[in-house]
């Protein structure tokens, strides 16, 4: 059945007009009077729905029923993530949200070949959330993922609030010191920021800034992983432990 997401209330027995986004969704799919939908609006579970009209320019549908359902990880990961050049980075947001990541983070290092600012960072910003949007209505989670503005790495680190438990802070390093992911296991009560950098990695400075705010450096291993490839991985093997603990 069609999901679709739209950013405004819901309540059983309304009848309301998709917005713009929403309603060329269900035009595509040439939806009639009276076909189902499933709605979520990220603030919980689905709502069960149904057409009542279709224009050229509208859609109008009725919403039926609530039902609870909860798709989340237990626990909230965001990836922080020196942000990979052209589409490489749509396909990490798309990827992280159906691995179930909370949020992401791009950055903008020393070594980032991505640079964004001002409008064009806003612009950014707008199409990467609709690509996490489009990533859920597909894979049944009922909260997108929260993509954020682009910072600098140094900016979002003094930003950041004092290091406390039960939050932890990793690092994603080919530093000889590193520890594998698998020797930082943590209770599922704990959320997780995980820092990952762009292609050529963080700075030897930038990972020293880091670790000035409390990020602790782990591994995956030998091999050099692509700047879209280490934060999913890492981002899936806590998924799986979270699943069997």
């Amino acid at each position: 059945m069609l999901r679709v997401y739209i950013d405004m209330p819901l309540a059983a027995g309304t009848e309301l007009a998709l917005p713009p986004d929403a309603a060329r969704h269900v035009q595509v799919l040439r939806l009639q009077p009276g076909n189902p939908l499933t709605l979520f609006n990220g603030q919980g579970g689905e709502w069960h729905a149904e057409v009542t009209e279709m224009g050229r320019r509208h859609v109008h549908v009725r919403v039926l029923t609530h039902q609870v359902v909860d798709r989340e990880l237990p626990r909230q990961i965001c990836l922080a993530v020196g942000a990979p050049a052209n589409e490489r980075f749509d396909w990490l947001i798309e990827k992280a949200c159906e691995l179930g990541a909370h949020a992401i983070q791009p950055l903008l290092c020393e070594r980032s070949v991505l640079r964004v600012q001002g409008e064009r960072a806003e612009r950014k910003q707008a199409h990467w959330q609709a690509v996490a949007v489009a990533a859920a209505e597909q894979c049944g989670r009922t909260r997108p993922l929260d993509v954020r503005a682009p910072l600098a790495l140094p900016a979002w680190l003094a930003a950041l609030p004092a290091a406390a438990t039960p939050a932890q802070r990793w690092m994603l390093s080919l530093h000889p010191q590193a520890k594998p992911v698998a020797a930082h296991a943590t209770a599922v009560d704990t959320s997780i920021t995980l820092l990952s950098g762009p292609e050529g990695g963080l700075s030897p400075a930038e990972e020293q800034l880091a670790l000035a705010h409390g990020f602790e450096p782990i591994t995956l291993g030998q091999r050099v992983l692509r700047a879209e490839t280490a934060p999913l991985a890492c981002l899936a093997w806590l998924g799986l432990h979270d699943l069997h603990c």
